[in-house]
């Protein structure tokens, strides 16, 4: 390994004296302007104007957004030094795996959003921008057509900028007049060092990054434990014996499911190294959990319950039976699942048995301990439904921040998922996740200017 990072720093070193040559070779040289524009309106000119600049139209979509108005949606992007690239194409434009073919031809991991014609969609690297971000920021500007162009565009960067992760690609940073030979080289002698001292802060980076997973996976073992010694406590409360009397091959059935999820939780969780991997352990647990529930129905002659989620103040309490109306401080009132006593508790008045952990502040809800519980949450509430029970909360806060989707993994991983450890604006050239870019135009959820339903990331316009 050592002898890898070597090599790698070694040629990160020749490739910037050979930079610093071709600067000599050519002393004129200069970068392109804030706003490129190309003839070309092919997915390789596009990619090549937006490793130079963040925002690219298409000479026939000036009328759409002119050129003062893209220079100054690129400088806004460039202060911000945040990767979020902008195209703006015509509505002919070839759309069939147009994000996937863009992200590859660029090679940088960032947030790519597209007008083609008077439709807007977005993809990202789920280590910059969580598909759920990415998918309400598009979901906040869809309606806005023709002639607001810039309205839209700029309602959708400066919130994405709000939230996004990494740093702005190096290509943006290329200077604009010529500089003399005997300059240019100083300024290769002066990179050279520069490399140095960049190879040594990502190590440190990697180093730090390696140390919060650490803690966080720490911190959500003392949960996790907790919720799997609760699920074995309630299997020992049961008291089911598969050969007693009344006894039948469902409810055998239903008792083998649920201790294969103990069993199932405990092995994860053994075998858990990050904090991302926490999510398929609560899942293990919710399912587990609801083939008591049925089991316990089938025992007592009872109705078979329906699947829901867990009660959303502690999944401990098992299944939920309804939705009731609960407002978090200073937060809006929303419809959350609940088991049976916290409904009554509800109803009366009275709080609700919440759920609280270890934070740095003391113990504390849940949904207000940070992105650490983001996976552990996630678990036992899929299908897209957390966001919405979590609006206004920290941890819902985080949700559409990197911190939540890239950081501790409930859209994608902690910044060396999805993309092999790259961060915003790194080169990874096509090594990405294609589900984040997966599809085109037409079908998908994340269609602001045309319907669908598909996947997260299925399909586009």
């Amino acid at each position: 390994m050592k002898g890898a990072l070597g090599r790698g720093f070694s040629g990160l070193l020749v490739a910037f004296v050979a930079l610093a040559m071709v600067f000599v070779g050519a002393p004129g040289a200069h970068a392109a302007t804030v706003t490129a524009t190309v003839t070309a309106t092919d997915v390789s000119a596009v990619a090549d104007a937006l490793r130079e600049s963040p925002v690219y139209v298409d000479p026939s979509m000036s009328g759409q957004l002119p050129d003062s108005d893209a220079d100054a949606l690129a400088e806004k992007i460039e202060k911000a030094d945040k990767p979020v690239f902008v195209a703006v194409l015509p509505a002919d434009f070839p759309a069939e795996n147009l994000f996937q073919n863009l992200r590859t031809d660029t090679g940088i991991t960032g947030l790519y959003a597209i007008r083609l014609g008077d439709r807007f969609d977005a993809r990202a690297d789920s280590s910059v921008l969580s598909n759920d971000a990415v998918r309400n920021l598009v979901t906040s500007v869809s309606g806005v057509r023709g002639e607001n162009t810039k309205t839209q565009l700029n309602d959708f960067t400066d919130r994405a900028l709000a939230n996004i992760g990494g740093s702005a690609p190096s290509g943006w940073d290329e200077g604009g007049g010529g500089l003399g030979s005997g300059a240019l080289i100083g300024v290769g002698a002066v990179i050279v060092v520069a490399g140095a001292g960049a190879y040594t802060l990502m190590r440190r980076n990697r180093r730090r990054q390696a140390a919060e997973r650490r803690a966080a996976l720490d911190r959500l073992r003392v949960v996790v434990d907790e919720d799997i010694t609760a699920f074995g406590e309630e299997l020992d409360r049961l008291d089911f014996r598969p050969a007693e009397a009344g006894a039948d091959d469902a409810m055998r059935t239903d008792y083998e499911h649920a201790l294969d999820a103990y069993e199932k939780a405990k092995s994860l969780m053994a075998a858990a190294t990050r904090p991302e991997d926490v999510r398929a352990v609560t899942q293990a647990l919710e399912d587990g959990r609801f083939s008591l529930a049925v089991l316990a129905a089938r025992r007592e002659g009872r109705p078979l319950p329906e699947r829901r989620a867990p009660c959303f103040f502690d999944p401990r309490h098992g299944p939920s039976v309804a939705d009731a109306t609960w407002t978090p401080t200073g937060g809006a009132a929303r419809e959350v699942p609940v088991c049976a006593a916290d409904r009554v508790r509800l109803a009366e008045g009275h709080d609700p048995a919440v759920r609280e952990v270890d934070t740095d502040w003391g113990r504390r809800p849940y949904w207000d301990a940070g992105p650490a519980y983001g996976p552990w949450a996630g678990g036992y509430f899929g299908g897209g439904m957390l966001p919405g029970l979590l609006v206004g909360t920290m941890l819902g806060s985080m949700m559409a921040g990197p911190a939540y989707g890239a950081g501790y993994g409930y859209g994608g991983g902690y910044g060396d998922s999805g993309g092999g450890g790259y961060e915003g604006g790194d080169m990874s050239g096509s090594d990405f996740d294609p589900g984040d870019f997966g599809g085109g135009f037409g079908g998908g959820d994340m269609g602001g200017g045309g319907g669908g339903g598909g996947g997260d990331f299925g399909g586009g316009f």
